[in-house]
């Protein structure tokens, strides 16, 4: 079983998290729309920085990320972007602060269902 989770942190913790549909490919439209959740995100859990615009995106150099539909959608809401240098592995934050932490603790578990997965994902994400 393979569960996609699509989460966004800052240094308080995850901001938005979402599991994707059984199934969904991460396209240029999908991320658009997880976009639009992440702003809904930052204005419930982050006001602060909501009202004073001063949050930053950093995402990798995906298709979908470097879209223009999704280029434009940030650059229409002013949302700033840190851009991710090609081959770049140290700007990566995920890959040591976030995807650690899951997999220490969920390594050589089974489930048997993937609701199982998605729940002690998301405890193990606070």
């Amino acid at each position: 079983m393979k569960v996609l989770l699509i989460a966004f942190f800052d240094w308080q913790g995850v901001v938005y998290h979402e599991f994707t549909p059984n199934g969904q490919t991460i396209n240029k439209e999908y991320y658009l729309d997880v976009l639009r959740r992440l702003r809904e995100a930052i204005r419930e859990k982050r006001p602060i920085l909501w009202r004073c615009n001063s949050w930053v995106l950093h995402h990798d150099n995906a298709p979908a990320h470097r879209s223009s539909l999704v280029s434009d959608f940030l650059e229409k809401h002013g949302t700033i972007t840190v851009p991710q240098l090609p081959y770049s592995s140290d700007l990566a934050p995920a890959d040591y602060f976030l995807f650690p932490k899951l997999k220490m603790r969920l390594k050589g578990r089974r489930f048997q269902v993937i609701e199982e997965i998605k729940k002690e994902s998301l405890s193990n994400l606070k």
